[in-house]
């Protein structure tokens, strides 16, 4: 009988691999042009790349072109997803005794022989404190790798049917549905008796001031004109749907309305007119698109660059153009949406210092409108 050995290298890879997958959230990616080498991304970390290099590295020369090719691949990375500061570990598994390894601001390179040099890595230590923990755990030899392997397998099944209920197709965006149905609604009566709507329902500073707040609602609802009425109701069809399959229809319905409030509180503070249409509560929406877009950019590659940040600077150079569109309705809108959707977090990407954080910022932004408003 063939006796089944397994390679210390192997093992050590093993090790590495199933640490930062199964403990640390992070994913392997594929690479073009590379072997021997195993790349692991989770751009939520401050270390948003790992690398795990198994080629022999036998003189200072080799090395400083690994890490030329080890740096033009961190900096494609980082562009592609659009990470304003990207740190990777280097991590160099087969490296000649005499050669020392390179680290720049960006890059730690560690030279390891076995798991135990990792353990004693400040960085390591710094950035993932539980790795000598979690790691000593693991069993050695062909019982560990098996075990080590199931793992990984279960953590990658886990992972993908998270993300396949992220994006499941939703048959009937009621929420869309309706808020259309109510817009369509609200023109049909106002064609009656426009100007008693505007009057006791548009949105404007002054009677905000004197108490109807109601207002900041009831104006996201109106219309000046079957154009205006098209444009908002065609793009709130065009976005919605998607917002509210992504992020569920109570938090998609918060995201629209208190976009559109805040949308009315900056159009109120910086604009002297009455303010009506949904605009406001639209850029909210596209603003969620977009945060949602940033934290799936790993899986939705290309969609920020070919459509969402394209539209959105095309709406707001239009808005810009033209006097009579309210800019700041649509600015307001925009911050109001990122902040909603910060703080009611993406699905599997929030945490509760995000649900806090946003919370504060909202309530901040809310609050020092309210007073620019009243001060007015």
């Amino acid at each position: 009988m063939t006796k089944i050995t397994v390679g210390l290298k192997d093992e050590i890879v093993m090790k590495i691999l199933h640490f930062f997958v199964t403990e640390e959230n992070y994913r392997p990616i594929i690479v073009n042009g590379v072997q021997n080498e195993i790349w692991l991304e989770n751009l939520d970390n401050d270390i948003s790349l790992i690398r795990i290099n198994i080629n022999y590295i036998h003189n200072n020369e080799q090395l400083k072109t690994d890490m030329r090719k080890c740096e033009a691949i961190r900096k494609t990375i980082k562009r592609k997803t659009y990470k304003l500061k990207m740190n990777m570990i280097n991590i160099l598994l087969d490296v000649r005794d005499e050669v020392t390894p390179i680290s720049d601001k960006c890059i730690e390179s560690i030279k390891i022989n076995k798991v135990g040099d990792l353990k004693k890595n400040e960085v390591i230590n710094s950035f993932f404190p539980t790795f000598k923990e979690k790691v000593n755990n693991k069993k050695a030899g062909l019982v560990g790798m098996f075990q080590m392997t199931d793992e990984l397998n279960m953590k990658t099944t886990t992972e993908d049917k998270k993300l396949a209920k992220v994006f499941k197709p939703s048959k009937y965006p009621v929420i869309t549905i309706g808020l259309i149905i109510i817009n369509i609604l609200v023109f049909i009566l106002s064609i009656f008796n426009y100007e008693g709507i505007i009057l006791n329902f548009a949105n404007n500073g002054e009677l905000l001031k004197m108490g109807e707040v109601y207002r900041l609602i009831t104006s996201m609802f109106i219309h000046a004109n079957v154009f205006h009425l098209l444009f908002n109701m065609y793009a709130l069809f065009m976005v919605g749907p998607e917002v509210e399959r992504y992020y569920g229809k109570i938090k998609y319905l918060i995201i629209y309305l208190s976009s559109g409030i805040i949308g009315g509180l900056f159009s109120a503070v910086l604009n002297n007119s009455f303010g009506v249409g949904a605009s406001g509560a639209i850029f909210g929406l596209f603003a969620s698109l977009l945060y949602f877009g940033l934290k799936y950019r790993a899986t939705l590659d290309g969609i920020l660059k070919g459509g969402i940040i394209p539209v959105l600077l095309i709406n707001l150079l239009i808005g810009a153009i033209y006097p009579s569109i309210d800019l700041f309705a649509h600015i307001g809108g925009l911050i109001g949406g990122l902040l909603l959707s910060y703080t009611l977090c993406v699905p599997n990407k929030g945490s509760k210092t995000d649900h806090i954080n946003g919370t504060i910022l909202t309530l901040i932004l809310i609050g020092a409108l309210t007073y620019f408003l009243m001060t007015k």
